[in-house]
């Protein structure tokens, strides 16, 4: 169990703290909304109520969609373009890797028999992301349309289709807040890296590397 732990400790970690904060997310959500229905004399919610609720699971898949895109395209963009200097990127001068096909018995199934197997599985990590993506848009657009519905029917307007809804400024607003947030946090990571350090981090060159050195390595 000790391996196990240790081997594991980054991603058990990370997961760790995903959990605490979404916890954190839907209890703190869950008392701003029930203030908010107090000062309108609304009757309160239960938890469960909240965090079914069409805001709830706005608020929550509308930071997904941005992670999800922010990351498929991220590992995409670095397979086909280039940072001279920089940790995330690989280096121009350099061999670009192994073929994807070979016999080695320890190598990934795919990688051994070649073929359409091997195609999809050279792409499998963007297309994971990428399909979470579009499972996280879907999901912000369902919970962002109940929510709007909601406060529609409570000021007297009446309810918007799901298409009016996806097509308005308000869902696409949503959206882009945060994907351009995405994209500006990558870029900065991807440039500070040329001339910033952190000790024993593979996101990192090593301290006394030259700034004109590119990737971790």
């Amino acid at each position: 169990m000790r391996r196990v732990l240790r081997d594991n400790g980054l991603s058990l970690t990370l997961f760790a703290l995903f959990l605490v904060f979404l916890i954190a997310q839907s209890i703190a959500g869950y008392k701003a909304d029930n203030s908010d229905n107090q000062q309108h004399h609304r009757p309160p919610e239960s938890y469960g109520e909240y965090v079914t609720s069409g805001a709830f699971v706005e608020a929550t898949f509308e930071n997904w969609e941005s992670e999800f895109l922010q990351m498929g395209a991220y590992v995409v963009l670095t397979a086909l373009l280039i940072q001279r200097g920089s940790p995330e990127s690989k280096d121009p001068d350099h061999d670009r890797g192994p073929p994807s096909r070979t016999d080695a018995p320890d190598a990934p199934g795919p990688a051994r028999r070649g073929g359409l197997a091997l195609t999809v599985y050279e792409h499998s990590l963007s297309m994971a992301l990428f399909a979470l993506f579009l499972v996280s848009l879907v999901l912000h657009a369902l919970g962002g349309h109940a929510a709007f519905n909601h406060q529609q029917l409570e000021h007297g307007a009446s309810a918007v289709s799901l298409w009016s809804f996806v097509t308005s400024s308000q869902f696409w607003f949503q959206s882009m807040q945060n994907w351009q947030s995405e994209f500006l946090a990558v870029a900065v990571l991807v440039v500070l890296g040329i001339f910033l350090r952190q000790r024993g981090s593979p996101e990192s060159k090593p301290v006394a590397a030259p700034h004109a050195q590119t990737g971790s390595g």
